[in-house]
């Protein structure tokens, strides 16, 4: 979904666990992002993490829990299909995580991955890093 600014949007979790974070392929697809999506019209960021997460990995995110990381962004001159703008969020979840639909496989990167993700994943990886979270 595109905001009133005309950038592409995505809403995503950002899930640390033992100093790794949960990141997640789609099947064709070589890098790794973090699990989320776009906003359908009219959904609240809540909903559409609660949404893609029910589809993407058959979790069920606990919304009341939900705090707001940061929003990364890639500026239009990018090589790698900018401008975009993901906002990002923890949040605890109940159930496994089960990759379906276009998930192809879930893994958790520690900080020496990075370079198996997109560019602005790679912004979180560092924000992940610089705060001591992710080893």
């Amino acid at each position: 979904m595109v905001n009133g600014d005309g950038v592409p949007e995505k809403v995503a979790w950002v899930h640390v666990r033992g100093g790794r974070v949960l990141v997640t392929r789609t099947h064709g697809r070589d890098l790794f992002y973090f699990p989320g999506g776009h906003r359908e019209p009219g959904e609240s960021d809540d909903e559409t993490l609660v949404r893609e997460i029910d589809e993407e990995l058959r979790a069920t995110i606990d919304a009341g829990s939900m705090v707001r990381f940061g929003t990364f962004e890639i500026g239009a001159g990018h090589p790698e299909h900018g401008p975009f703008r993901m906002i990002c969020y923890t949040a605890d979840h109940h159930g496994e995580l089960t990759p379906a639909r276009e998930i192809a496989e879930k893994a958790w990167f520690r900080y020496a991955d990075r370079d198996r993700v997109s560019a602005v994943d790679a912004m979180v990886f560092d924000a992940l890093h610089e705060t001591g979270r992710l080893s």
